[in-house]
């Protein structure tokens, strides 16, 4: 089996979003370079710098499946069946969607079992390729459950001050990160990986 790795956009404050859902200027980095990078659906593509670009490239090579929760599923409308990175996605919910306009393509699997029967399904999906999970309640439930391998950032130079952070409900005692593996300083953001301690 691959990685479970847990991957966003994350500003100096800790926070993936505003309390609106609206991401704001954590995805500035998205358009900061002249590097295009397409992905599987709309918008077609992006723009970064090498760096950013051959960051991205490695890590979007890997996921073979991603975990997302109920939230973020219904504000993209499950990206209309096609994530932008082209891989298909487990949908942690409470009660599954019976009329989804899109449920055709085959790409979102349902579970309402919680988090440790999310993550094993996405990893039935994604085989020996990386199971990618989404920041937020999705994530904390994860790393408190002790499910996540690496913990990756893409850290924003800005300040929300307020907003959905990158693990919500995890006790501080019980997490502990190892050195980064990873850190590559762009234009607009660092990445960086940290191994999950067990």
């Amino acid at each position: 089996m691959g990685k479970v790795v847990c991957s966003a956009s994350m500003s100096l404050d800790g926070f993936v979003a505003h309390e609106n859902n609206d991401p704001g200027r954590l995805f500035d980095w998205y358009e900061a370079g002249d590097v295009e990078v397409l992905t599987a659906s709309e918008p077609a593509s992006f723009h970064l710098t090498q760096a950013s670009a051959d960051y991205w490239r490695e890590w979007v090579r890997q996921i073979g499946c991603l975990v997302v929760g109920r939230l973020l599923f219904d504000i993209t409308d499950g990206w209309s069946g096609e994530h932008p990175l082209g891989v298909p996605f487990v949908v942690l919910t409470h009660a599954a969607p019976t009329d989804w306009a899109h449920s055709r393509t085959g790409n979102a699997h349902f579970v309402t079992e919680g988090i440790q029967a999310a993550v094993a399904r996405a990893q039935e999906i994604a085989g020996d390729r990386t199971v990618a999970l989404a920041a937020g309640t999705i994530a904390g439930q994860a790393l408190a459950a002790g499910l996540v391998d690496e913990v990756a950032v893409d850290l924003v130079p800005v300040v929300l001050g307020t907003g959905h952070r990158y693990f919500e409900g995890v006790d501080p005692a019980a997490v502990r990160l190892g050195d980064p593996t990873t850190v590559i300083p762009s234009a607009r953001v660092t990445h960086m990986v940290f191994p999950v301690e067990k």
